[in-house]
């Protein structure tokens, strides 16, 4: 139906083959160059692409990619992959050449229209491969934009092993008379796969790490998953699984597209057995030889339980799929167990010694929580090396553990490094009562003089006070505080007004502090100049080297005294 050009609703259950179940419609139907040659075409459309696959996650894209490239090698279809995470300029370029099918993201496949780079105005058949995963994150917007950019005639396809009602939705409206397929095998009735081996154990969540290490060493495991919900489990799950000896590796979205790309690398490629991840790995992945999938944390709802043990027992194979449930977690396992119809409503409460636990999953009696030495064959995460994306901006790497590096501020906030780690503990800036603070330069030294200097004009600037306001006068004005006062003889009547030298020069030499000395009080006529009596002590102070004088001690002024000596 798919080659005679209908629309088409595929579903059917996880590892049955929809990959190509839309693949091969599409490599049949573009026209290539090749086609023009051989006389089955008369012009190619264009260097515009025919064929565009949408696709919800970057490890999804990628896998679809290699499969129609697989799979059209003998046709020369150009297939391009068009997701973030990597650089604009190979992608745009590969554009300019020309391709004939399109496997992208949501967010690239609009980013790169909306710039002009790409032309989706030629597309013939349009291909939503898990569809309700793009549901579930939110891109339903953007695929609606894409859509909407396309030509009105076209074939539309859509598949996925699920399909809620809003997807269903979705199809009426972009699609027109559709054949909603289901396909299974006859004997295979149930919602999940029958080739996969289903456990399901109440678990201690600080017994957890214990239970897996266990699991990990059953009787003919080989390729193993290891799903969890948050990046923060999944980090740590697969660091701690690296010291117990196990060849881990982790996927999630804190990762690096670079550090997400090398995991899947070294998991297909066999240096790593152990992949630990987050739900970004549970739609489409094909990975060979995955025998065992363990959900150390209990999914959200059924579709995600389906699309995670779905990684096992694909293509006709057999696997064994083990779920973890916390205490917490039983509320939601009920609604899980009740809609798959699975006869696990009561897990049993299991813990690492558990007899039970060694006899179903045939583990041997031996196995312990760390990976015996001599079963550590595995060349590891690093021995897989990291391929120069160049990626846009992003969270690029910044995981934790091997595959991505911690920040340079460890959790408490404080700073780390050679230089502050070897840096001599600061002595305590507070200052005892009555002490002077000294100011210092740049460089940290504290000449004398300076200092003098510095402290003989702030001593002049406090003396010099302002006039006191007289409330009875201007009933706007808000009384202030008084200033200190030098202790001094009181003036005679005559000399009211005549401003007292209140800074005496300093001695020549090493000596400390001058003590304060009783001066008399300036005649009328030299009360405008006060700002010359700081001159002889400045000059002094630059002659010597004595430390700066100590402030005076002033009494507190009454609060009448100054309209009193106003009224004089």
């Amino acid at each position: 139906m798919a080659l005679a050009g209908s629309d088409v609703i595929g579903q059917a259950k996880t590892g049955t083959g929809k990959t190509l179940g839309f693949g091969i419609p599409v490599l049949q139907r573009v026209v290539t160059q090749a086609d023009v040659e051989a006389g089955r075409a008369t012009a190619v459309p264009g260097k515009s692409p025919q064929a565009l696959v949408v696709v919800p996650t970057r490890e999804l894209c990628v896998q679809v990619t290699n499969d129609l490239q697989g799979a059209g090698k003998m046709r020369s279809v150009r297939v391009l992959a068009v997701y973030g995470g990597r650089a604009y300029e190979p992608q745009v370029e590969a554009l300019r050449k020309g391709v004939e099918v399109v496997v992208g993201t949501p967010g690239r496949l609009l980013d790169l229209a909306g710039q002009g780079h790409l032309d989706i105005s030629q597309v013939r058949m349009l291909v939503l491969d898990e569809a309700d995963e793009m549901l579930d994150l939110g891109f339903l917007p953007d695929v609606e934009k894409i859509v909407d950019r396309l030509p009105a005639r076209r074939q539309t396809m859509l598949f996925s092993a699920t399909m809620p009602g809003q997807i269903i939705t979705l199809a009426r409206r972009y699609m027109s008379r559709p054949t909603h397929i289901r396909a299974s095998a006859p004997d295979d009735q149930g919602t999940t796969v029958a080739s996969v081996s289903q456990h399901v154990y109440r678990a201690h969540a600080m017994d957890k790490p214990e239970m897996l290490s266990r699991i990990l060493q059953a009787n003919g495991r080989g390729l193993a998953m290891v799903f969890c919900r948050t990046k923060r489990t999944c980090a740590d799950l697969a660091e701690g699984l690296s010291e117990r000896g196990f060849a881990a590796a982790a996927v999630h979205g804190d990762l690096g597209q670079g550090a997400r790309e090398q995991a899947l690398r070294a998991f297909r490629n066999g240096k790593v057995d152990v992949l630990v991840a987050t739900d970004v790995a549970a739609r489409g992945i094909d990975v060979d030889g995955v025998t065992h999938v363990v959900n150390y944390q209990c999914p959200e709802d059924e579709k995600t339980y389906l699309h995670r043990i779905g990684r096992t027992g694909r293509a006709g194979a057999s696997g064994t799929a083990v779920t973890l449930v916390d205490w917490e977690d039983m509320p939601r396992w009920g609604l899980i167990n009740k809609a798959l119809e699975l006869p696990f409503p009561e897990p049993p409460e299991t813990y690492s010694t558990s007899a039970h636990l060694f006899t179903e999953l045939q583990i041997p009696e031996s196995a312990t929580g760390v990976l015996p030495r001599a079963e550590r064959t595995r060349a590891g995460l690093d021995a897989e090396v990291v391929e120069d994306l160049g990626e846009t901006g992003g969270k690029g790497g910044r995981g934790r553990g091997k595959a991505g590096s911690t920040s340079s501020r460890g959790r408490s906030g404080s700073r780390s490094g050679p230089e502050t780690a070897e840096a001599p503990a600061e002595p305590s800036r507070r200052r005892a009562p009555g002490s002077r603070r000294r100011r210092r330069l740049n460089d940290g030294t504290e000449p004398a003089a300076a200092a003098t200097a510095v402290a003989v004009v702030e001593t002049v600037a406090d003396a010099a006070v302002a006039a006191p306001v007289n409330p009875s006068t201007d009933p706007f004005a808000v009384p202030a505080q008084a200033p200190k006062r030098t202790r001094t003889r009181r003036k005679p009547a005559a000399e009211a007004e005549a401003p007292a030298e209140t800074v005496a020069p300093v001695a020549d030499g090493d000596a400390e502090a001058p003590k304060r000395t009783r001066t008399r009080r300036k005649p009328a006529a030299e009360a405008e100049a006060p700002a010359e009596t700081a001159a002889p002590v400045a000059e002094a102070a630059a002659e010597g080297d004595a430390e700066a004088p100590r402030r005076r001690r002033r009494r507190r002024r009454p609060a009448g005294e100054g309209a009193a000596e106003a009224a004089e």
